[in-house]
């Protein structure tokens, strides 16, 4: 990938450096060197010689090579032979007009078109031949008109039309190909609507003399076991010699850079991938090389001619090869994630410098805050941005911070500090009313400041006036948490808050449904049990002795029962309000009340309401009227607060925001489809709005064991800032586990109640969108009833005038909140950007992972309006607009059947076709109506770190655990063909843990794990591991405690058996591989996206 790099006076880029073998050493705080850019890696350029290459498996063709970070991702038909839409080496298509197999073996009739495309084209897996290959010395003589020969072909994968007879013929054949399109005399395959029957299993390998009808189309491919490695011989101009060094970076360019482009480095790989640090090798069981490489060799480009194949004349008949593009040979998440690990994982990232871009999500690091906020706090998608609006169109390149106000950091990082003015508050702009800040400029001596936002200049007033050193800086600077740091808060006066009077602590309400379904499957008793002792754990400010927070009780069905629990009871008393069309509190005393003060009633009451409730047959609940009932407790009490409601059916019985079933499957794919994203009357927007004024934020726990209309449901606690939590077909021994730790967090998490944030910006550009789970009665302010530290919020940004390249750009996030001790603070984040002139510079400093988020958010709230299609349609071509814009302007001249990606967005295809494939954008046939609406609104609040696991989730092979090491183990790509099924494997997105077990797995490893004999005794039942006294066992669960340690809720464990039904829910979240409900592979994707490219060039 091209990384425009700029020539400088130390070594040249790339070279080793002193301490790390193979890899630039990164500049941190105020040592970077002026014109090196932040990007640590040299290129890799292929192969070393006198690398001792392993031997391909027969038929097998070997790895196209790994792009290193600098190098291009080159598809390369370099050739003046091949037809435009040529991209790389595919295998040969299907063609519509070619004759049949010889052998009579079916294959599908046809493909989809783009929005499922799958092509059968390309394949993951691994070709089935048997003969050596060899390359052929020159291309056959081609006669037109002649048609490729029929020849029968015998397989353990899909089949396809015959392949053409040569490499002339290949290309020629290819040249018709489509990537998008279906060929007009193919009707789709039957049977791949949603909902339909799923394809059966793979079937076995073909008993010698048989052919087998091809699978389902899109069915992913198998691969069971781990080809043998390959014969020296075959590679073009390799010679045998020392080994390379398995763990060394790749070799440092020598090249010079292309004439024209003095700061271009534009390498490429070669032919073989070295080996990369998670794989372990090309493939499991290579040896572990270990003397240092040699020097390197002339850069290469990727040619299809230039791939070993077999001479086609020397090849029976049936097996001839299929060109394809090597799923190594494409940029790998995981060798990105690893690298910047490697890179950028010892040092502690300095705040200190403008616009320098964070380490990766991924990566572990410590931030030492020198004036920027912390990469925790705000990651923007890019930190080069363009000084001209017309330069932002061109690139497409959204503009958008994902910003998450309240943080938790690590315990060996400082929280921010509180300041405190006194009656004067924080000093701020007269006229944007921007805080004091560390860009902010004093001048004349100190006693006036200008304004670093808006240049306004403004007196300082005397309290706070000091005098500035030789240097222009305020002598008290580092005195001053305002002046010195990127995040810190300040005390907030009684001007901030609401009526000119200080807030009360606020109010938690439990509200708890105690319908039938509610109490029949022990929830209710659950619920009251965890109550007793998780009273004590309410949030409180750093010293205090108790929690400020007070408490009170609801429980409810078609009437809701109020609970007087105030200390001087000997009993709680009950109060039922029946008129659930005109809700009012029945009593004020004694309904919100001190834990420490009642806790003998509070006791008593949580004994007595399962037992009140025990015989209930009742089934029908009322909704709104619960948040109702909370909101006027609250505006009596006069504070703002928090309701937790436990909830179980669509809520049918009459009442206002009686809802009705209007779950339709067959509206996905139509322009009705939106619907089912949207809230299906308004009531719950204005509830919400009255909500939001109070400071009543809520917290809703689903138990649906059937549709309940999320979409409504959700709207009041998407709108007030609150969390949404669903745990369908709700089983007390499955899922209590998981329902108890999502409570007990949620209650006790840090959380700002009534909240308003406002992002201010320098001149130039302005916030001019908002994403995320919060209320806007203006265009300005975002509004919270409740704010808690897993939120984010999402802004774009627009010109509205240039910005220079001398100055940068700004923005400051001040959030006014209330503490959960009842406290008014003012939290300010400030980050500052570079401005460029030159589009280089912009795809120099681009954060693919949260473009990806930003993409993402738009893209869910896309469907409230338009078709799903559209929506999917809009993303790719921005995508392709992203990407051919670099590759016109930035990447030096090469030819059309490269494709070059710019370094640090080599992955924003294979994230971007995760977001497509998405339940939200395409549904799989398990995924519900209330699926789609809940993931959609969750997404929406993710920060960072999630949307990156929850897209391309972490797969990590358990039997390759140290059992000694508290590390885990190097994760793989997501592609069932790096499944062994002599292994175990843990996926994890951030939901779900799912654990797959291959059939073939040692007896004794399943023993140490789940406590059974033999792999059919393997219960998928299992909600936790069991615990066993051996080191794997203790490894594993370990690994499972420290992934939901890192999550911000707690995720489902899930045991899957190979060739198990559950196996389908599984390979979904193989998002590298064609998805059932027709998402394309990764292979696909990175095609038709040079299909787009290229088009948008031409």
């Amino acid at each position: 990938m091209s990384v425009n790099q700029q020539a400088h006076a130390g070594p040249p880029y790339g070279q080793p450096q002193p301490g790390y073998q193979g890899y630039q050493q990164p500049a941190y705080g105020g040592q970077s060197l002026p014109g090196v850019p932040q990007s640590q890696y040299g290129a890799y350029n292929g192969p070393m010689p006198g690398y001792q290459q392993p031997v391909p498996p027969q038929g097998y063709f070997p790895s196209l090579g790994f792009p290193s970070k600098g190098s291009p991702v080159s598809l390369n038909s370099d050739t003046s032979s091949l037809a435009p839409n040529f991209i790389g080496s595919l295998r040969a298509p299907p063609t519509s007009g070619a004759p049949p197999p010889a052998s009579g073996a079916s294959h599908p009739s046809g493909h989809l078109a783009y929005s499922q495309f799958e092509h059968g084209d390309v394949q993951n897996g691994i070709p089935a031949s048997a003969a050596p290959m060899q390359r052929p010395p020159a291309p056959q003589p081609f006669l037109p008109g002649s048609a490729p020969t029929p020849v029968s072909q015998i397989s353990t994968f899909q089949q396809y039309g015959p392949p053409p007879g040569s490499v002339q013929q290949l290309r020629n054949h290819m040249a018709g190909m489509t990537i998008g399109g279906t060929a007009a005399s193919a009707p789709p395959p039957a049977g791949l609507g949603y909902g339909a029957p799923r394809p059966p299993a793979m079937p076995g390998p073909p008993l010698p003399g048989q052919t087998v009808p091809a699978p389902p189309s899109s069915q992913p491919n198998h691969v069971s076991s781990p080809p043998p490695p390959p014969p020296p011989s075959t590679m073009a101009g390799l010679h045998p010699g020392p080994p390379m060094s398995g763990l060394h970076g790749p070799p440092p360019p020598t090249h010079p850079p292309q004439p024209g482009y003095q700061m271009q480095q534009n390498g490429s790989f070669g032919q073989m991938r070295g080996p990369q640090p998670n794989y372990g090798g090309a493939y499991p069981g290579a040896p572990n090389y270990g003397s240092p490489p040699g020097p390197p060799p002339p850069p290469k480009r990727l040619d299809p001619d230039s791939i070993p194949s077999p001479q086609l004349n020397e090849l029976p008949p049936q097996q001839k090869p299929r060109h394809r593009i090597d799923p190594d040979a494409i940029p790998s998440p995981i060798q990105v994630i690893e690298d910047d690990r490697n890179n950028r994982g010892s040092e502690p990232f300095v705040t200190g410098v403008r616009g320098q871009v964070p380490p990766l999500v991924t990566t572990n690091f410590l931030v030492k805050d020198q004036g920027n906020a912390s990469p925790r706090y705000i990651r923007c998608t890019s930190y080069n941005i363009p000084c001209t609006s017309d330069m932002a169109k061109q690139s497409q390149v959204p503009l958008a911070a994902v910003i998450k106000p309240l943080a938790a950091l690590p315990p060996e990082e400082t929280l921010p500090y509180l300041v405190d003015h006194g009656e004067s508050g924080p000093v701020r702009c007269n006229r944007c009313k921007a805080y004091m800040c560390p860009f902010m400029q004093f001048i004349e001596g100190g006693r006036r400041f200008q304004c670093c936002f808006c240049s306004c200049v403004t007196e300082v007033p005397p309290h706070y006036f000091q005098h500035l050193d030789h240097t222009g800086k305020r002598v008290d600077y580092y005195d001053r948490p305002e002046l010195s740091l990127g995040s810190y808060e300040f005390l907030a006066t009684v001007d901030y808050c609401k009526n000119n009077k200080f807030p009360s602590p606020p109010a938690f309400i439990f509200m708890i449904d105690v319908s039938y379904n509610a109490v029949k499957s022990g929830l209710v008793r659950l619920i009251c049990e965890e109550l007793k002792s998780l009273l004590d754990y309410l949030p409180r400010e750093g010293n205090m002795e108790e929690s400020a927070i007070r408490v009170g009780f609801v429980t409810y069905n078609k009437v809701l029962h109020f609970y007087n629990v105030k200390s001087s009871l000997a009993q709680p008393q009950m109060m039922v309000v029946s008129d659930v069309a005109d809700m009012f509190v029945p009593l004020l005393d004694g309904f919100l009340v001190n834990v420490n003060e009642s806790r003998t009633v509070i006791a008593s009451l949580l004994d007595q309401i399962p037992e009140m409730f025990a015989d209930t047959r009742e089934t029908e609940t009322v909704f709104a009227p619960v948040i109702q009932a909370g909101l006027e407790a609250l505006k009596a009490a006069e504070c703002a607060g928090k309701l937790f409601i436990f909830h179980t059916s669509l809520p049918i019985a009459e009442a206002p925001g009686k809802l009705k079933n209007r779950d339709d499957r067959k509206l996905i794919n139509t322009d009705k489809e939106k619907t089912l994203f949207q809230p299906q009357t308004s009531f719950y927007n204005n509830l919400a709005k009255d909500c939001v004024a109070q400071g009543c934020c809520v917290d809703l726990f689903l138990f649906p064991n059937q549709y309940l209309d999320v979409a409504t449901l959700g709207v009041v606690p998407y709108q007030t800032g609150g969390s949404i939590y669903k745990y369908a077909y709700f089983q007390l021994e499955t899922d209590q586990y998981r329902f108890l730790n999502d409570l007990r967090r949620d209650v006790q998490k840090e959380v700002g109640f009534d909240a308003v944030m406002r992002v201010r910006t320098s001149t130039g550009i302005r916030a001019t969108d908002f994403f995320g789970a919060f209320y806007m009665s203006n265009t300005t302010d975002v509004e919270m009833a409740g704010l808690d530290c897993d939120k984010t919020i999402t802004v774009e940004f627009k010109h509205d005038d240039k910005l220079s390249e001398d100055s940068g750009a700004l923005l400051q996030c001040a959030l006014l909140y209330t503490s959960c001790a009842g406290q008014r603070r003012l939290r300010i984040h400030n980050l500052s950007l570079n401005c460029c002139t030159q589009l280089a510079d912009l795809y120099r400093n681009c954060e693919t992972d949260t473009l990806i988020n930003y993409l993402a958010k738009y893209a869910y709230r896309g469907v409230l309006s338009s078709p799903v299609k559209t929506v999917r349609d809009a993303l790719i071509n921005q995508c392709a607009q992203i990407l051919a814009c670099y590759r016109k302007n930035c990447a030096s001249p090469s030819s059309a059947g490269q494709l070059i990606l710019p370094e640090c967005m080599k992955l924003l295809p294979v994230y971007l076709n995760c977001v497509l494939k998405s339940d939200v954008l395409q549904p799989g046939p398990e995924a519900t109506t209330d699926d789609r609406a809940y993931i959609r609104q969750l997404v929406t609040s993710m920060d960072v770190a999630e949307t990156n696991v929850f897209f391309y989730p972490r797969l990590l092979p358990l039997t390759k655990a140290d059992v000694d090491s508290d590390s885990l183990p190097a994760a793989i790509r997501n592609s069932e063909e790096r499944l062994s099924k002599g292994d175990i494997y843990l996926l994890e997105n951030g939901l779900n843990i799912f654990v797959w077990v291959g059939v073939s797995v040692q007896q004794s490893l399943i023993q140490n794990l789940f406590g059974v004999s033999s792999f059919s005794q393997i219960s998928n039942a299992l909600s936790t591991l069991p615990v066993l006294e051996n080191p794997f066992s203790k490894k594993v669960r370990s690994i499972v405690d420290m992934l939901q340690g890192q999550r911000s809720r707690y995720m489902k464990l899930i045991i899957v058996k190979q060739e198990d039904k559950l196996e389908m829910l599984f390979k979904h979240f193989l998002v590298e591989d064609k998805s059932l409900s027709g998402g394309a592979s990764y292979v696909d994707f990175l095609c038709h996206m040079h299909k787009e490219i290229r088009q948008l060039l031409s």
